[in-house]
């Protein structure tokens, strides 16, 4: 996994949680869930790119 990739996935993951907490403070149910599903996208991501890098080594 490149660094940017893993700059880009954090700063999807980070961004993600700020939208759930702007929903739950707001009560907000979809921008809520819309944040967990950011969440959910940057860890599949970040799977990916784990199985990537160890078929390199």
């Amino acid at each position: 996994m490149g660094l940017d990739d893993k700059i880009e996935n954090a700063a999807e993951k980070m961004g993600g949680k700020g939208k759930e907490a702007a929903g739950e403070a707001t009560g907000d149910e979809s921008l809520k869930a819309e944040g967990k599903g950011d969440q959910a996208a940057s860890d599949v991501k970040q799977a990916g790119e784990k199985v990537k890098d160890a078929f390199k080594e």
